[in-house]
């Protein structure tokens, strides 16, 4: 094999970070071995858990997840600078990062986050590893930003979606990057009726109730008042796009432009694109498609990976 190492760069993207478990999986069947790692955001979560070994664990965890589960590790509680807390999300991340320090991970990683105050991109590749995730996924706001040495930081999307310019600082001699952005999410305003739209809307119907439910158990009258409003979100009478909806496009539409200016100046030596453009931000219960999305994505390019390495 000519080449000696190899990076792969995993970007942000919410739940389109399913894709990449696809794509790792795609590379092993090949015996294509990694040897450096970096990721943004939901690419930083993916990264982190199969340098530490538990791949395995996260995709089985994906794949048994519903709305409901979704809505047990969201811990909305309006704090001061995010919609949500992210002291369950960090629970989440320990879950699947057994290793707790960037030193003892078995492939080295470098995180995308972004300083809040500055907007400078800065790299995290030391000390504790949940620390390091909370800062690279959180969304700004919508999760907290988290503070690391004396410095406020946000989402790495925010900066640099698909850093294949960190994985070739740190030593990466070929880089393979999954951009899950190059797709814009769209949605047709008047979706014809039939079977498709019938299970789609029992599937919103399903989630609006859950989310009721799950907020009036939590916070009694309180939830009741403010489910009322999130009732109001998952309507298919109200016209206009409902907060999440607006939060995840609006990233989504800016990490893509972000991400076409950087690969014009620092473009890796393959470019896998999962097909996602359907995707929303929260549909992390459609991570079986996702996954294999992502397999395929990356089986269909094999061939040109294969060759650079003959």
């Amino acid at each position: 094999m000519s080449v000696k190492k190899v990076g792969l760069v995993l970007g942000s993207g919410a739940s389109r970070g399913w894709a990449h478990i696809g794509v790792i999986e795609a590379l092993e069947q090949h015996n294509i071995e990694v040897s450096v790692l970096a990721g943004a955001s939901a690419g930083s979560f993916i990264a982190a858990s199969y340098a530490g070994g538990g791949l395995d664990q996260v995709k089985r965890f994906a794949l048994d997840m519903d709305w409901k589960s979704v809505l047990s590790y969201l811990d909305i509680a309006f704090p001061r600078s995010g919609f949500i807390e992210g002291k369950k999300v960090a629970e989440l991340i320990e879950l699947f990062t057994s290793v707790e320090q960037f030193e003892d991970l078995n492939i080295p990683v470098y995180m995308v986050a972004t300083d809040m105050i500055t907007g400078e991109q800065v790299t995290l590749s030391e000390g504790s590893v949940t620390e390091a995730l909370r800062a690279s996924m959180a969304v700004p706001g919508l999760l907290t930003p988290k503070l690391i040495n004396d410095r406020w930081l946000v989402d790495g999307g925010v900066v640099n979606p698909l850093p294949v310019d960190v994985c070739r600082e740190h030593g990466a001699d070929f880089v393979i990057a999954v951009d899950i952005n190059s797709q814009r999410i769209t949605k047709e305003k008047h979706i014809p009726k039939g079977d498709k739209w019938e299970k789609g809307a029992a599937r919103m119907e399903k989630k609006r109730l859950e989310v009721i439910t799950s907020w009036i158990e939590k916070y009694g009258s309180t939830g009741k008042t403010v489910s009322t409003k999130i009732d109001q979100w998952f309507s298919r009478e109200e016209p206009s796009p409902h907060i999440f909806e607006v939060l995840g496009s609006s990233l989504n539409i800016m990490q893509k432009k972000i991400e076409e200016m950087n690969l014009l100046t620092h473009a890796p030596d393959i470019l896998l694109r999962p097909r996602l453009g359907d995707m929303s931000f929260f549909d992390f219960d459609h991570a079986e498609r996702a996954i294999q999305e992502g397999f395929k994505c990356c089986e269909t390019s094999m061939p040109e990976i294969l060759e650079r390495f003959a």
